[in-house]
């Protein structure tokens, strides 16, 4: 709910996964990752922020492959909240969303996740 240090959902390791049901179906156009800038962070680095992911649709939560919509890098240097367009067009609406991240900046013990958005039209 807001974005104060350690105030995310942080998973063990680099690699993790979060499944998101939206309200409706809708067809994606983009996502924006956040995540606290440097200023803010106590330590002065953000190497717990995420760094490669990818972005899929699902037709439900026990699909195990949904269909990719994008592969992204979130830049530590970048704007705390940074846009992501859907880079695999397609013709489906999704009302379940998967965000896989591959690696973190290099936080030997956890990522953190602060804020993920799906943009998208009904």
């Amino acid at each position: 709910p807001d974005m104060y240090p350690g105030n995310c959902w942080a998973f063990k390791g680099s690699q993790g996964y979060l499944v998101v049901r939206l309200s409706m179906k809708i067809y994606p156009t983009a996502f924006t990752v956040e995540h606290i800038p440097k200023t803010l962070s106590p330590t002065g680095n953000i190497t717990s922020a995420p760094r490669n992911f990818s972005v899929y649709g699902l037709d439900d939560e026990y699909q195990e492959e949904g269909k990719l919509l994008g592969e992204y890098v979130y830049d530590q240097e970048g704007e705390p909240l940074q846009m992501f367009p859907v880079m695999e067009k397609n013709e489906d609406a999704f009302q379940i969303v998967e965000l896989r991240i591959f690696s973190n900046w290099g936080h030997a013990e956890y990522t953190c996740l602060y804020r993920f958005r799906v943009h998208g039209k009904p």
